[in-house]
């Protein structure tokens, strides 16, 4: 969900569009079916952490509407099965907008149980827009680059520079990719994936999605529901706040998790010297945010680019340790080196991250209406941040194109769903990106779902991440279909993973399975 997103991406309440069955783009009927489909071409491209991975590329319409006009290229990833039981091909999704899904099909593929993953044809893919998708958008290389205006528009002077750069984004993306944008949405990336279907020569897919790829996943079923043999669903989007509302939900998440981490932090005053108080902890960081805001760190992280490096945090706590050694060099120490290089593994963006951002923003103005009047941002924004500061003027700046966005937007689907086999949910109970509101929300909306809840945990993805007991239920659904079976608003539940420790040496705090999940995962959806 802002990679977030459905953060965003990567995620709340009231729709910010007009709730339709089908939405306008979707309305006519079309049916990708064998007959427009071209077979696919699988060539070799595994890695040497994946070496059975094949690519393929699939031609499809730009637009839907007109099958026979202007054609682009999905880029596909396969990791065949190798079982003599098939249970036919598995699509994955690792969110965004924005997120290339190549890769993930091969850790997928390796971090199920081999008896059943070798049953399905594992399908990574990314979506139109995206990485090796042609085209693929970058409307303004460089644009995180650092050192960026101060997040919070303390002034007028500071809230000109936002609202120039942000007019600047939309105005590049309009100038470059003019004919392109109004077909960069949720829907048309939906009929894609049953141009893939039909090019597989599937007549049902499985699919599993994380983050906004549980809302990809939710229209898929909405405007396919015959079409979904099973799916699963990892730290779920609210699908009645897409987008506005979800990111404002988002910010006070976020903030709580970034809370949530200050206590850590305090816990292990032993090692860090911070204090055991969280509260006067936290008041430390907002001091750090403060110094860099008036002198930036090598000239590369101010107050906005250390939101940008402890924002994965709030993601997934396996990188607290490495960000609180960074925390305490700069305060206790005087020491910014440790801060810069935690900036440059998790808060700087690079080619791919430009590319998926310029999606990101893409969909997400696309998708559904935002305000216009920027007086309603500031006063939306400046209501949330009075209770949640982390990262509420962050998170309103990396959406605010859509203020001045160059197309119209659609609206909103209305996910609701009687006509599915069953289906399988997961969510953490305080996950960030994507509040626990949304999971409860789509369990109601989508009948025979089931929801599997990992209680206390905090994380954003969670499934083949290191819990045997949510990767038991994963398991059992894959195999054949099981799903548990509750009396009320929960179905089953596990215990969170406990929080990591600090680091003793300088070692490596992303060796973990989890740490792998979430590097494809991304921040931001």
């Amino acid at each position: 969900m802002r990679k977030r997103a459905a953060v965003l991406c990567g995620a709340a309440v009231v729709a910010a569009g007009t709730m339709t069955a089908v939405p306008v783009e979707a309305s006519a009927t079309h049916t990708a079916d064998a007959a427009h489909a071209a077979p696919l071409t699988w060539k070799k491209c595994g890695t040497e952490k994946y070496p059975t991975l094949q690519c393929a590329s699939l031609k499809v319409p730009l637009d839907h509407a007109h099958p026979n006009g202007r054609q682009i290229t999905l880029a596909l990833s396969r990791v065949p099965h190798t079982a003599k039981k098939y249970q036919g091909p598995l699509l994955v999704n690792p969110g965004g907008p924005g997120g290339s899904g190549l890769t993930l099909a091969g850790f997928v593929a390796s971090a199920l149980p081999r008896a059943v993953a070798a049953q399905y044809d594992v399908i990574g893919f990314d979506p139109r827009g995206v990485g090796r998708s042609t085209p693929a958008l970058d409307c303004k290389p460089g644009y995180f680059a650092p050192v960026r205006p101060d997040s919070v528009p303390s002034t007028p002077r500071i809230e000109k520079a936002n609202l120039q750069r942000v007019q600047s984004f939309a105005r590049a993306c309009a100038d470059k990719y003019a004919r392109v944008l109004p077909y960069i949405n949720t829907i048309s990336a939906v009929r894609d994936m049953d141009r893939i279907r039909a090019a597989l020569g599937a007549k049902k897919i499985n699919y599993f999605g994380y983050s906004y790829g549980t809302y990809l996943g939710a229209v898929y079923a909405k405007l396919f529901p015959e079409r979904v043999r099973r799916a699963v669903l990892d730290s779920v989007v609210d699908p009645t706040g897409v987008w506005e509302e979800d990111n404002l939900a988002q910010d006070v998440a976020f903030n709580d998790r970034h809370r949530a981490f200050m206590a850590w932090v305090a816990k292990h005053d032993m090692t860090y010297k911070l204090g055991t108080d969280p509260a006067r902890v936290e008041a430390k960081w907002y001091a750090m945010r403060a110094a860099l805001a008036k002198k930036p760190a090598d000239g590369k992280v101010g107050a906005s680019e250390l939101e940008d490096t402890f924002l994965p945090g709030g993601y997934y706590n396996g990188y607290w340790p490495q960000l609180a050694e960074a925390f305490a060099a700069f305060v206790t120490d005087k020491n910014a080196d440790p801060l810069v290089e935690a900036y440059e593994d998790f808060g700087a963006a690079d080619t791919s991250a430009d590319n998926g951002y310029s999606v990101y923003a893409t969909v997400q103005c696309r998708d559904a209406a935002w305000p216009r009047d920027w007086r309603q941002w500031r006063a939306d924004n400046w209501a949330v941040y009075a209770k949640a500061p982390f990262m509420t003027w962050n998170n309103a700046w990396y959406n605010a194109p859509c203020a001045f966005w160059p197309t119209s937007s659609l609206d909103s689907v209305d996910v609701v769903n009687s006509k599915l086999p069953p289906m399988l949910l997961f969510q953490a109970t305080d996950d960030a990106a994507t509040p626990y509101q949304g999971a409860v929300t789509v369990h109601r909306q989508v009948a025979r779902s089931s929801l599997v809840v990992e209680q206390g945990g905090g994380n954003h993805g969670i499934t083949l991440g290191g819990n045997t007991c949510l990767d038991k239920h994963l398991t059992a659904y894959l195999t054949d279909g099981t799903v548990p079976r509750g009396t009320g608003e929960v179905d089953a539940v596990c215990a969170a993973q406990p929080d990591p420790k600090p680091l003793n040496a300088k070692v490596a705090s992303t060796a973990s399975r989890g740490a792998e999940l979430h590097r494809l995962l991304g921040f931001r959806r």
